[in-house]
């Protein structure tokens, strides 16, 4: 998710997860854009100490939606995310977790096409590399944030490595991975608060 505030001159950037990715990546190309980017979130298997073993995982999730379709692949995916802590090296040959308990699809409708995890998106996004350097160079102010209910997950853990690549303290927010959300996508987070503190942070 990425909120981009039309209008002249530099713009502020509020981008969460994939989009936050996405904004990291943009900022080294084009320095010049954005006045402040709160990347929250970005599920950079990359700047994880435990980066081989997380991504052999991310892999097997991508491997089982190529294989038996989006039920399978995103249970594994879920699994993951929902794990706290370093992802142990074993973590393939663990059971397959049952599509059921998401509430997901358990046959295959052959159909390759999920926004995340079709055509290889997943394996992409979590395994880029930032260019440290430029983003460093750039004047945009980078915020790395994460929700205060996401400690120890993949997607907090990477905020934190990011923002050691970076030199910056990592900001807490509100509620989860999907914080500001008020029940789109069936997630409810905390998006009242979650837009104070997303106030706090551009006032500086």
């Amino acid at each position: 998710m990425i909120q981009v505030p039309v209008g002249p001159g530099p713009v502020d950037v509020l981008a969460s997860s994939g989009g936050a990715v996405n904004m990291l990546a943009f900022v080294a190309a084009h320095p010049d854009v954005v006045r402040t980017l709160v990347a929250h979130e970005p599920p950079l298997v990359s700047a994880l100490p435990d980066r081989e073993s997380a991504f052999a995982a991310v892999r097997d999730a991508q491997d089982a939606y190529e294989r038996d379709g989006l039920g399978p692949g995103m249970a594994k995916f879920l699994g993951l995310i929902m794990h706290a802590g370093e992802v142990p090296a074993d973590w393939t040959d663990r059971p397959a977790p049952d599509p059921a308990q998401f509430g997901l699809p358990t046959e295959d409708d052959g159909s390759r096409e999920d926004p995340m995890l079709g055509h290889g998106h997943i394996v992409n996004t979590t395994g880029y590399e930032p260019d440290y350097a430029a983003i460093k160079a750039a004047p945009t102010r980078v915020v790395l944030a994460y929700g205060i209910e996401s400690d120890g997950l993949i997607t907090q853990r990477a905020a934190v490595a990011v923002a050691e690549a970076l030199g910056v303290d990592p900001t807490r927010f509100p509620s989860d991975h999907g914080g500001f959300l008020g029940g789109e996508y069936g997630q409810t987070g905390d998006p009242d608060s979650f837009a104070a503190r997303l106030r706090e942070v551009l006032d500086g």
